[in-house]
């Protein structure tokens, strides 16, 4: 169906960057919108950014004015620009594909989730 890759994650030190990659592929027609997700040990996942295909985008207060996320449609491709990085970002980070229409139609819509990437931010 559909396989969901995510990558760039590692160790970075406090004030440091990271870029986020995530590609969607398989047998899509059209996907509503990505965004990327984020897990630490003892906490419910959240929601960091997402964007839509139009472009609108929505980010956790937390990480706003220092993530960007974009959006390359031809290549089902999502990135996440990390900056001024701290230590409370890291969790393992994880893209989401929403509402993704397959040529299969007897198949419905569907959300699918990579299996995440660590993203470490330590001194």
């Amino acid at each position: 169906q559909v396989q969901v890759a995510e990558s760039g994650g590692g160790l970075v030190q406090p004030g440091g960057s990271l870029r986020l990659s995530c590609t969607a592929s398989g047998s899509i027609l059209s996907i509503y919108a990505m965004g990327w997700y984020r897990q630490a040990p003892g906490n419910q996942r959240e929601l960091v950014a997402v964007i839509s295909g139009s472009g609108t985008t929505n980010y956790v207060d937390s990480v706003k004015g220092r993530f960007t996320i974009s959006r390359d449609g031809a290549k089902n491709t999502v990135y996440l620009q990390m900056n001024s990085l701290k230590p409370e970002d890291t969790a393992v980070y994880y893209c989401k594909v929403d509402q993704v229409l397959l040529t299969d139609i007897l198949i419905p819509p569907g959300d699918y989730w990579g299996q995440g990437t660590q993203v470490t931010v330590s001194s």
